[in-house]
């Protein structure tokens, strides 16, 4: 029972981060454009993650554009400015995305 209950909070515990990283991008309106696995308005996190591996200068590129906005990358739709989101939200926010699988 209380290998169980230790299993049970490490488990959780990895998957908090996880959460408190979704809940971010819900809470900035992220979501109501993208998915963490389909394409909505805008890409899947996964694709944005399997597009950026690898580049060192994609999360400072990201979260640029998370901020002010961009276009051209995904097709004809851009992605408007988050004037709501400030550097260190873009950077965590980022964070998460690239870590998507």
């Amino acid at each position: 029972m209380k290998q169980t209950l230790i299993a049970l909070a490490l488990s959780m515990a990895a998957v908090a981060p996880a959460m408190a990283d979704q809940a971010l991008a819900q809470s900035k309106n992220c979501m109501a454009c993208h998915a963490v696995d389909k394409k909505v308005v805008g890409p899947a996190f996964k694709d944005v993650a399997a597009k950026y591996a690898g580049q060192k200068d994609a999360a400072d590129k990201l979260a640029t554009k998370v901020i002010k906005g961009g276009g051209g990358v995904w097709g004809p739709v851009p992605m408007p400015a988050n004037p709501q989101v400030n550097e260190a939200e873009a950077k965590k926010l980022v964070a998460w995305v690239l870590s998507q699988k």
